[in-house]
């Protein structure tokens, strides 16, 4: 019994090149290129315009790595065709982001600001001072990026300051009961 996930093929979107050459799997898109090693015990091969993914026994370890693979391909094949991108919001008096070259230079209410640099093939646009979008092709580095955005000031349950992702809903508490 094959991985439900991995049994599922991986459709190629027009403009996307795929090579396959051995267990090395690249694509190359209208985004950029990217790639990843297929694990040992699966083989990935190219029919039409899909991506099939075989593994070479029934085992358990390969199952899961099956699933991992196909799910692997998938996220490259999007990320070089559409890309990826996390929008963070900045909330606070006075919280506030500005471009300072490629980076962000945040206002978090410290004493002093904050400037956090692009990581390779990450870029950062700011639609206004309160809103950071974080795009890239690797869904990953893009991910890694915006959490560790976040984590300068992670949002607090009182009043909600902070940043938080913009679909990311924040438990809110109650403050102190007064007299």
């Amino acid at each position: 019994m094959a991985s439900h996930i991995g049994k599922l093929p991986v459709v190629i979107p027009a403009g996307v090149e795929i090579t396959i050459n051995g267990q090395d799997f690249s694509a190359k898109g209208p985004k950029g290129t990217d790639s990843f090693v297929i694990p040992e015990g699966i083989t990935a091969s190219v029919e039409g315009n899909e991506i099939i993914l075989t593994p070479k026994d029934d085992s358990r370890d390969i199952r899961a790595k099956h699933g991992l693979a196909r799910a692997l391909a998938a996220s490259i094949v999007k990320g070089v065709s559409e890309g990826y991108s996390k929008t963070l919001d900045i909330i606070g008096t006075g919280y506030r982001a500005q471009m300072k070259g490629k980076g962000i230079e945040f206002s978090l209410g410290y004493s002093h600001t904050i400037t956090v640099e692009p990581p390779e093939g990450i870029t950062f646009e700011l639609p206004n001072p309160n809103q950071v979008i974080v795009k890239g092709i690797d869904k990953q580095a893009v991910g890694q990026a915006a959490a560790n955005i976040r984590k300068l000031r992670a949002p607090e349950p009182y009043k909600g300051k902070g940043i938080k992702y913009s679909d990311e809903t924040i438990r809110r508490k109650a403050g102190k009961a007064g007299k």
